[in-house]
């Protein structure tokens, strides 16, 4: 592909019709539709197309961004490890200025601690092999599309110095449990596109079963707004209902099998706790049996923090990453919580709701 196709997708010229499409359009009656990936709100936010969207029509944002779900309970296992002596601890950046409780992985850093942003799990597992005399613990953060590295690393380690602390979740049980909660207030769901590419569509036959409309989508503006109108006319158009790829660039119909089956081989479902939330049956992982013997919390005897919280005072993102109220609505937002001193995950993340929001936000 020359670089004129990729061009294409945030073309003015092609855009245009679309965006004069989704201004002009008149539904039947309200619709709500919600997001369920951190890029797709950032691509939202940086083009403007929700003041596209016509009277009528809503676009919430779900529980897309892992970091902003990661419970304090599970950051509060990675302080404790972080404290340990001879320890490493690494993690992804956005993990690093998270609250748990009265600090942060940053703080921690800042007090003396060896806390270190990588890039992959590959990263971590390099450290722990080029440091062999001290402990190398991973805080593993991340939905399908981070969750296959993390299970390839977990399965080449050699080294008996690496351990992981896992706060992983798997996005088909969150889908299920939005539903459920929401009672038919959700009328379509635009589906995460990394995600997909692990999932393939056949990944969501549980909507088409459950009569839900969803639509696998890009992130440029053309991909956005072709996605937008897509289940709108899915929706108006009424059931039966077939989830709709339109990201075929790069997601199939049965998804990258390898990963999936490299993340079954490591990793087996699990009840997880997603902060603000609370626990979703079979939407988190934990390592098997046979790995075990790379589990951070049994092998260093960590428990989490009873009195970590996962909301604090005054802080609405529980309630943003559930569609039930917008960033804006927070009277915390761009005042008491900003990027640099964030309340809420919400806004630490750069897969955050409230982050996006606040980058292009109109001043």
């Amino acid at each position: 592909m020359d670089e004129k196709f990729f061009d294409s997708f945030h073309d003015p010229v092609i855009a245009g019709p679309l965006a004069e499409r989704l201004s002009s359009l008149e539904t039947s009656r309200p619709l709500t539709l919600m997001h369920v990936c951190g890029t797709h709100e950032h691509s939202l936010a940086k083009a403007g197309i929700r003041s596209m969207l016509p009277p009528g029509l809503r676009l919430v944002a779900g529980p897309g961004c892992p970091v902003c779900v990661c419970p304090a309970s599970d950051i509060s296992l990675a302080i404790q490890a972080a404290r340990l002596p001879g320890v490493i601890l690494t993690t992804f950046g956005d993990m690093f200025r998270v609250p748990s409780g009265d600090t942060t992985l940053e703080l921690l850093k800042a007090e003396g601690a060896d806390v270190r942003v990588v890039y992959s799990p590959l990263d971590a597992l390099s450290i722990a092999m080029d440091e062999p005399e001290r402990e190398v613990v991973f805080m593993a953060v991340g939905f399908e599309t981070t969750i296959a590295p993390i299970a390839a690393a977990i399965r080449t380690v050699s080294v008996s110095n690496f351990s992981v602390i896992t706060s992983l979740r798997v996005v088909p049980p969150a889908l299920k449990f939005l539903l459920e909660r929401s009672e038919g207030v959700l009328d379509g769901f635009i589906l995460p596109g990394h995600v997909s590419i692990v999932l393939g569509r056949e990944g969501y036959s549980f909507l088409e079963d459950a009569g839900i409309p969803g639509v696998i989508a890009g992130f440029e503006p053309v991909d956005m707004l072709h996605g937008i109108l897509e289940l709108v006319r899915m929706v108006e158009a009424g059931p039966p209902f077939e989830t709709a790829n339109l990201y075929k660039r790069v997601v199939t119909e049965e998804g990258n099998r390898k990963a999936r089956e490299l993340i079954d081989g490591v990793f087996e479902v699990s009840d997880s706790n997603w902060r603000g939330i609370g626990s979703i049956p079979g939407s988190g992982l934990r390592l098997r049996a046979e790995f075990s013997r790379f589990d951070a919390v049994e092998k260093m005897n960590l428990s989490p923090d009873p009195n970590a919280v996962d909301v604090m005072p005054g802080c609405i993102c529980h309630k943003v990453i559930l569609g039930e109220a917008e960033s804006e609505d927070c009277p915390l937002f761009g005042t008491g919580c900003t990027p640099r001193m964030p309340v809420g995950p919400c806004m630490v993340s750069s897969e955050g709701t409230c982050r996006a929001r606040y980058q292009y936000r109109q001043v």
